[in-house]
């Protein structure tokens, strides 16, 4: 479980390893430097630049090959309860989830079509990563479009959602936030969260600066308007994340 090369969340190897690039430019640039007969100093940059490439590859895969860890001990601090993974992809955040709070449920959904940086993205693969992780017996996925949730109303005690709505169309986000709200009991929590491009972000992954930097208001916005108290919100690592309660 705590071995980060047992999981299989599947991200794209052009996300994962586009660090290379840097290290292998920086040895070529080496390797023409050693058979010109540069001075040592001129060496430096070169040792930063691989530097920085190696070590952003083993950092961001490091990440992206492990569960993920909850931004906020606040969340379903009861430890029970149905948890809902909206845009749950190959389960990072659902698994989570899962891990911190040993005595919930995952349920799992996502629109399992098209391309989303995750390669075969599929509820098998979901379901994969979660005996992987030992919760296979607490985990389940489907599919589903989060704008038009496939659940009753007051279903789920809990909701989570990670770097999903956000990459939806403006126009269309108060609705995926919308049927959050209606499949949420009253009092149930809602912990979103959205990518903030920070300098953390152009030192691992530069490739992902291309997200607008996030602008919390607008989420504040869409939240209270769909009955939810806000009780917390935080940038760590490249994340921007809202705790909110259900009216």
């Amino acid at each position: 479980m705590l071995n980060i090369f047992s999981y299989d969340f599947g991200y794209s190897p052009s996300l994962r390893y586009a660090m290379l690039v840097p290290l292998v430019l920086a040895c070529l640039v080496a390797a023409f430097a050693l058979w010109r007969a540069w001075p040592r100093w001129a060496y430096i940059p070169m040792v930063i630049v691989g530097l920085w490439g190696a070590g952003a590859v083993v950092a961001l895969n490091a990440m992206l090959n492990r569960p993920m860890s909850l931004p906020t001990e606040r969340f379903l601090t009861s430890g029970r309860g149905r948890v809902l993974d909206v845009g749950a992809g190959s389960g990072r955040a659902a698994i989570g989830v899962l891990l911190a709070r040993p005595q919930t449920t995952a349920m799992g959904v996502d629109i399992y079509s098209g391309y989303w940086g995750i390669d075969e993205n599929t509820p098998e693969r979901f379901m994969r990563n979660a005996r992987i992780a030992g919760v296979e017996g607490r985990a389940a996925a489907r599919a589903g479009d989060m704008r038009e949730l496939p659940f009753g109303d007051g279903e789920f005690d809990a909701v989570v959602s990670s770097y999903a709505i956000d990459h939806l169309r403006r126009a269309e986000r108060p609705k995926a936030i919308a049927e959050v709200a209606r499949v949420l009991k009253p009092g149930g929590e809602f912990l979103l969260m959205v990518v903030h491009v920070d300098w953390r972000v152009w030192v691992l992954s530069p490739m992902l600066a291309h997200h607008p930097s996030a602008d919390p208001e607008p989420w504040r916005v869409l939240l209270k308007e769909h009955n939810f108290s806000l009780e917390e919100e935080g940038t760590p690592l490249s994340t921007l994340y809202f705790l909110a309660t259900k009216r």
